[in-house]
């Protein structure tokens, strides 16, 4: 093994997408995604239950593919990390059971690290990627979850800032969508839709953000509101007989989601003395949110980061960069003892 490229396999089954992914220190090799997400397209959201069962399925030829692409064997491994939490505990555990069993047959070390704290890792796996400079923080934005992070060391320390405290953006961007009668998954629609709407058409409500709100709950975000406001908009709309402007109100949706997001993240920025940013999660797709938050980093003398696309988006790449880089630094592996944590603390970087 090389102390700086360790080789390792990832494995990401914490919600419905089953990703594979090898490097090679900081290397990508390879990086492979089965989606189940038209599976759950009919119900109109995830269902834990058809995801646990689409990983099986799915587990063994991806890994297959992934170690074709990368052009190794499998006993070429120096090490086997895996998503432990957070998640959908069935099919955090069809991952961890895989990764466990896959470590043993081949007499390699287990990490079992934080879905979190991978993706601000996936960072590192950007072509020419320079170093993280620590501290910076870090915004998380997926269907389940959004996070505002402070990252003083990517493998030793991680402190929570912020969460949700219901709805995640991603699952606002679902539901929204519905109301809109727009299929799922709704980040796409609604982006697609908000391109040909104005984002000043309908004042929103931004969660969160009154003086009294943020006493309490600075770093924290809130979507329920909002999305129970596009509803009752739209209802008193057709209640009218008025048309819908789905345009319009998927940008101000979407505009009242953005502008939330990156306030609070560039107020963490200014309150902690931290100039650096550092974007995450699938929502990161959305182009709205990306232009945003590089018109006021750029305002706040921030320096943005935001790692691929590709690698936004649930992956076993960013997993297995994070236990190359736990290795390299010297950490001790997993137990085989470790188990899924559906609510896995950001703060448990591994599971001992």
């Amino acid at each position: 093994m090389s102390a700086d490229e360790p080789l390792v396999l990832g494995i990401e089954t914490s919600c419905d997408e089953t990703g594979i992914g090898i490097v090679r220190g900081r290397r990508l090799l390879s990086n492979r995604i089965a989606s189940s997400m038209d599976e759950h397209a009919r119900y109109g959201g995830v269902v834990p239950e058809v995801a646990a069962r689409a990983h099986l399925e799915a587990l063994v030829p991806t890994i297959e593919s992934a170690v074709a692409e990368a052009g190794i064997d499998l006993d070429d491994l120096d090490a086997v990390a895996v998503t432990i939490g957070p998640g959908l505990a069935g099919a955090l555990m069809v991952g961890v059971g895989a990764a466990k069993a896959l470590a043993v047959s081949l007499g390699k070390p287990l990490y079992a690290v934080n879905h979190l704290v991978g993706h601000v890792g996936a960072d590192l796996l950007a072509p020419d990627a320079d170093d993280i400079e620590y501290p910076t923080v870090a915004l998380l934005v997926s269907g389940g979850h959004t996070s505002l992070l402070l990252v003083r060391d990517l493998v030793d320390d991680v402190a929570l800032l912020g969460e949700t405290i219901d709805d995640a953006a991603g699952e606002a961007f679902d539901k929204v969508a519905r109301v809109l009668g727009l299929p799922y998954p709704g980040g796409p629609q609604i982006d697609r839709a908000a391109a040909a709407g104005d984002p000043a058409a309908i004042r929103f409500p931004r969660g969160l953000t009154l003086p009294k709100d943020l006493e309490r709950h600075r770093y924290d975000f809130s979507f329920s509101g909002l999305k129970t406001a596009v509803a009752r908009w739209v209802e008193k709309r057709e209640a009218d007989g008025e048309p819908v402007p789905v345009a319009d109100v998927a940008a101000s949706f979407r505009e009242a989601v953005v502008d939330v997001l990156i306030t609070k993240a560039i107020a963490a920025c200014r309150d902690h003395d931290v100039p650096r940013l550092l974007l995450g999660g699938g929502v990161v797709a959305n182009r709205r949110l990306r232009e945003v938050a590089g018109e006021r980093a750029a305002a706040a003398g921030v320096a943005l980061r935001i790692p691929p696309l590709d690698l936004c988006t649930d992956n076993g790449a960013m997993i297995a960069v994070l236990g190359a880089e736990r290795l390299r630094a010297g950490k001790p592996p997993s137990s085989l003892g470790a188990a899924a944590d559906s609510t896995l603390p950001v703060t448990l970087i591994q599971v001992p």
